[in-house]
């Protein structure tokens, strides 16, 4: 997935290790925290629909001490229908902004059919789809922040050839509730957030108390892998 200027992503290389915190050659890795191992943990052993492909990717350093990131696909057989990527950060000292010591934020993009771009109610229905995907898991979060994005890509010259194109993007974070031992169910909030993203790609509801999510219409046709 593009990384133009995308807070998610600094393209710094990691170790495949959960710990991420701001390193130096005169000082030593700090150890994981047992809470933030054990949150990585559920999202590692989380079950997702079968037409969401996931797979780790380098988190961002600066954001948190200690990070973890998750990159999915959402296909239909050999075509992608949509594209996100979540991060579950952590800072033990904990932050005056996400009111706790853990926060997770997402970046999903796919592209839309231009008259849908236009719709004035879109941004609103997406933001819908997020909050609605988090309380249809029974999911307990605060400070939720975000933004929707709608751009369309209009082809000149040499590209005149080309369809004109408008995509939807949804850039969010929030913090997730903690449990015991100060562990927040993140395998809920990936299943939550992988319900977000199959709506977004137009996926139908995958069970009960699913369908009181929008399903986005007129979704321009699946890319090629």
């Amino acid at each position: 997935m593009a990384a133009d200027r995308d807070p998610l992503s600094d393209g710094a290389d990691r170790r495949d290790d959960v710990n991420e915190g701001d390193r130096d050659g005169t000082r030593t890795t700090p150890p994981t925290p047992p809470p933030f191992r054990a949150a990585v943990d559920a999202l590692r052993s989380a079950r997702l629909r079968p037409q969401i492909e996931v797979e780790p990717t380098p988190a961002p350093k600066r954001l948190a001490p200690f990070a973890h990131a998750l990159e999915a696909t959402v296909v239909d057989g050999e075509q992608d229908l949509a594209d996100g990527r979540l991060v579950l950060l952590h800072d033990p000292a904990g932050h005056d902004a996400w009111r706790g010591t853990f926060r997770l934020v997402t970046l999903i993009r796919a592209e839309l059919e231009p008259e849908m771009a236009v719709d004035p109610l879109l941004p609103d229905v997406c933001w819908s789809w997020l909050t609605g995907a988090l309380q249809a898991r029974g999911l307990t979060y605060g400070e939720p922040s975000g933004t929707v994005t709608r751009a369309s890509s209009h082809h000149f010259g040499g590209l005149s050839a080309r369809p004109a194109t408008s995509q939807i993007e949804i850039r969010a974070s929030w913090t997730p509730r903690e449990g015991l031992g100060g562990v927040p169910d993140t395998g809920s909030h990936l299943a939550a957030w992988s319900d977000l993203l199959a709506q977004v790609a137009g996926l139908p509801p995958a069970g009960p108390g699913d369908a009181s999510v929008v399903t986005l219409p007129q979704r321009r046709g699946p890319q090629s892998r």
